[in-house]
């Protein structure tokens, strides 16, 4: 497959962007990923790039985004951060890959059994991780079931990926609330924001929409 250029770029728009997202996941599922000749696209994308996508995922060394979305090289822009969440600089990177580099989604995505989340849940300390987890607290505390605090922890798996599920959901209210260049792109329609859960079990990302 050849990589994306800016006639492809500019002919897709955000809910086939959305859809191509969906469609390579399914062939990752199924094990039927593209046949992609990457020092080809290497080549190809030497002189400039038109990725389609923005995909914030974990640093998780098992959820390479461009392998579970079966991407190749210069589809996406690819931000890694443990817990998925967003500050100024990944915002800012963001508002450099729709708005100057013409991305036409963005994709947050959480996963089940996230190691940040289960130290939020556990509320951990250590170094510099200590505020890094912080970032997360909001949704620990958010998802309300159940109340016991013995079954608020790592332990309670259920627990721990309704907090994955509602720290993606806050993390796209965040990118709306602190972005106004990424918010005015989806109030225009030239930007779809949406969330994704993937299941390591089973290599399937469950989208929001």
């Amino acid at each position: 497959m050849n990589a994306q250029t800016v006639a492809t770029q500019a002919s897709i728009s955000p809910a086939n962007a959305l859809e191509l997202l969906k469609e390579g996941n399914q062939r990752f599922v199924e094990s039927k990923s593209h046949d992609r000749d990457l020092s080809l696209q290497v080549q190809q994308t030497s002189t400039g790039q038109y990725p389609f996508a923005t995909v914030l995922s974990c640093i998780d060394s098992r959820v390479p985004a461009e392998l579970v979305l079966d991407q190749g090289i210069g589809d996406i822009f690819s931000v890694r951060i443990a817990g998925n969440f967003v500050n100024t600089d990944i915002l800012g990177s963001m508002e450099f890959a729709c708005k100057l580099a013409g991305t036409k989604v963005i994709l947050v995505m959480g996963h089940t059994a996230c190691g940040a989340v289960k130290g939020a849940c556990d509320h951990a300390e250590l170094g510099n991780l200590t505020e890094m987890l912080a970032k997360i607290t909001p949704a620990v505390e958010a998802v309300t079931e159940p109340q016991s605090p013995d079954e608020r922890n790592s332990k309670n798996i259920d627990f721990v990926n309704a907090v994955g599920q509602k720290n993606v959901e806050f993390t796209i209210d965040r990118i709306r609330k602190e972005s106004q260049v990424l918010a005015e792109m989806e109030a225009n329609g030239e930007l779809l924001i949406i969330g994704g859960m993937y299941d390591l079990a089973t290599g399937k990302v469950h989208f929001s929409q």
